[in-house]
């Protein structure tokens, strides 16, 4: 035995030997036609065939997505037979997901038929300075299975591990808040509380909100049918303080979306625009706040008058310098209303599925038409002052109370003055730690009768104004 063992032992030398000096020194056009028919000699003794998925794609700058769907199916069904594992955290960071590691194998089975997937690396030979973020090791999984079931693996198995794994992606991921710097987004968790339960608004409203979201959320094959890209754009507008964000937050919980909090002002042109629209994931919200403030592209196109003044300062040189000048001095952005529309329901706007587009604004007729009509903007929800169904949600939220003797006194207050549910939740916030519900309801009673005062003042200045100005016409 001992001398078949080192008989074998040299030959495997003597084998190695030969295969480097083949490498150093034989022409690489010989080694290239050597190892393709090499190839080609062990189909007919190997029955395998193998499968290779990279972690990155071949623009080396998007991590590939049936890569991440591969590693999430291999966590959920097959980790548990691997002895060398890698943990993360997952939802919410209070569990742990375990994945193989480098280098191990394990088994997986379909309809009967055994097959193996690897995980492995490979280590540049050059190390660089990695541009994108990327290691300099590339990783990837390889699935080897007998090649009689080559029809079975490729046409049914490889679908069912991308729809299982992304089905528990879905499920288990962490859901983020993002935001941009110039093209580039980036993110903190998204643990907002803010549900439709809590949210302080009249029920048949939240009702028909919440229908229409779930509505959308599984409507798939009815948007593939009519032809149009899977996306619903909502308007939500209404005075400061009316909870206009917390609409969003409550929004994202229900679907489960991530949310891209866009800063317009923050994006040099409409390329750059294109650039984030493309990076944003399925299954998310585009928000753009307080949209009448972003940018010089709310105002209503211009008139032919002022087209001609356009004209005159264009022709003279010292105001054309002037307002070249103001113009680099106060605008940074160059995006344009064109560029905006098209990342709304332009052709970029199809590149990604299931996405909610939201704008909020204070005041919407300071918006272009185009901006904000059906099909862009599909529902313009109005978030107005606080009703008193609206005040009972919050009574209940912060005081936990469904009754109250000066409930009836709140409710007629309410109908007299206009104040924002987040006036009134400020006077339902506890002030101290021996606060009570009456001392709360006390004080928002005294805010309303103030409100109140307040709006009749008002009411009767603008009476005055309008009879003096109608006296001066006479």
């Amino acid at each position: 035995m001992g001398e078949m063992l080192g008989d074998l032992g040299s030959v495997m030398a003597a084998l190695m030997f030969i295969w480097a000096m083949f490498q150093q020194y034989f022409p690489h056009d010989l080694r290239r036609h050597f190892e393709k028919y090499s190839h080609r000699l062990m189909k007919f003794f190997y029955p395998y065939i193998q499968i290779t998925v990279p972690e990155y794609g071949r623009d080396h700058f998007m991590r590939n997505e049936v890569y991440t769907a591969i590693e999430t199916y291999l966590s959920s069904n097959t980790a548990v037979q691997a002895k060398r594992l890698k943990a993360d955290t997952a939802k919410n960071n209070q569990s742990l997901v375990l994945t193989i590691d480098d280098h191990e194998e394990v088994e997986d089975e379909f309809k009967g038929v055994k097959l193996w997937w690897a995980s492995s690396t490979i280590t540049a030979r050059n190390q660089t300075f990695p541009f994108y973020g990327q290691p300099d090791e590339k990783r990837y999984y390889r699935l080897t299975f007998h090649k009689k079931h080559r029809d079975l693996i490729t046409k049914e198995y490889l679908s069912h591990v991308l729809r299982e794994g992304k089905a528990i992606n879905v499920r288990t991921r962490q859901r983020k808040l993002y935001t941009n710097n110039g093209s580039m987004w980036s993110h903190v968790v998204f643990d907002h509380p803010a549900t439709f339960h809590t949210l302080a608004m009249e029920a048949d409203k939240k009702r028909e909100i919440i229908e229409d979201l779930v509505s959308f959320s599984k409507a798939e094959d009815f948007y593939a049918r009519i032809g149009k890209a899977w996306k619903r754009g909502y308007l939500l507008y209404g005075p400061p303080g009316t909870g206009k964000s917390t609409m969003i937050a409550a929004m994202a919980n229900l679907l489960e979306y991530d949310v891209y909090d866009l800063e317009l002002t923050a994006v040099k042109d409409n390329t750059e625009l294109r650039k984030l629209l493309i990076q944003t994931s399925s299954k998310s919200i585009i928000v753009i706040e307080d949209i009448d403030c972003s940018l010089d592209l709310t105002g209503q196109r211009k008139t032919k008058k002022e087209n001609e003044a356009a004209e005159e300062e264009e022709k003279d040189p010292i105001k054309k310098q002037a307002k070249v000048g103001d113009s680099d001095q106060g605008k940074t952005s160059k995006v344009t209303l064109s560029g905006l529309l098209n990342f709304i329901d332009g052709l970029w706007s199809a590149c990604k599925g299931e996405r909610l587009i939201v704008f909020t604004t204070n005041y919407m007729e300071k918006l272009d038409p185009a901006l904000i009509r059906r099909g862009r903007m599909d529902k313009h929800i109005e978030l107005s002052y606080c009703s008193f169904e609206s005040f009972k949600v919050l009574a209940r939220n912060y005081l936990e109370l469904d009754s109250h003797h000066l409930f009836d006194t709140i409710e007629r207050l309410l109908g007299e003055s206009r104040v924002t549910p987040a006036d009134v939740a400020e006077h339902l916030m506890p002030k101290t730690s021996v606060a009570d519900a009456e001392t709360s309801l006390k004080s928002l009673v005294q805010a309303l009768e103030m409100a109140k005062e307040e709006a009749m003042l008002k009411a009767k200045e603008e009476a005055k104004e309008k009879e003096s100005s109608a006296r001066e016409e006479d």
